[in-house]
């Protein structure tokens, strides 16, 4: 997560929250001059289209008040959908079981990109299954991350 990531998250986490919804992540992307901040929240009910514009409206109103994007932006706010990104070290343990795609940083034993089951986590490293072999991934080098349900 990058400290802009950071930063949005924990301004944002508690006016999602008192909404009733949980925060599942979000992404900032900076594309040229015009920005993107895409929010997922989740909740166990699940998440319909008015919860998202309900949440996007509150969320536009704190943005307007403590202003800590530059510049123009668009703002999305989405359910995590099934084939759920992951963002935080707790989601993987939930995850435990599940196919995932993993991408990282950098290469780790020669390759960037795993797809396999996720096994779980030893300690902050990422346990996941492809064939007969396991990797232990470093959550920070952890760039991206999604389960991706196999019918």
């Amino acid at each position: 997560m990058t400290r802009k990531e950071t930063e949005l998250t924990d301004l944002l986490r508690g006016t999602i929250e008192a909404m009733g919804f949980v925060l599942w992540g979000l992404e900032f992307r900076a594309q040229g001059k015009h920005n993107l901040l895409r929010i997922y929240i989740d909740r166990e009910s699940g998440v319909l289209v008015d919860d998202c514009a309900l949440v996007s409206r509150q969320v536009s109103g704190v943005l307007d008040v403590e202003d800590p994007i530059s510049g123009e932006y668009s703002l999305e706010v989405s359910s995590p959908g099934i084939d759920r990104q992951l963002f935080a070290l707790e989601q993987y343990a939930t995850y435990a079981g599940e196919w995932v795609e993993i991408k990282l940083r950098s290469a780790f034993d020669g390759r960037r990109n795993f797809h396999g089951t996720l096994v779980g986590l030893e300690g902050d490293d990422v346990v996941v299954r492809i064939d007969d072999d396991e990797y232990v991934l470093p959550f920070e080098s952890i760039d991206k991350a999604k389960v991706k349900p196999r019918f």
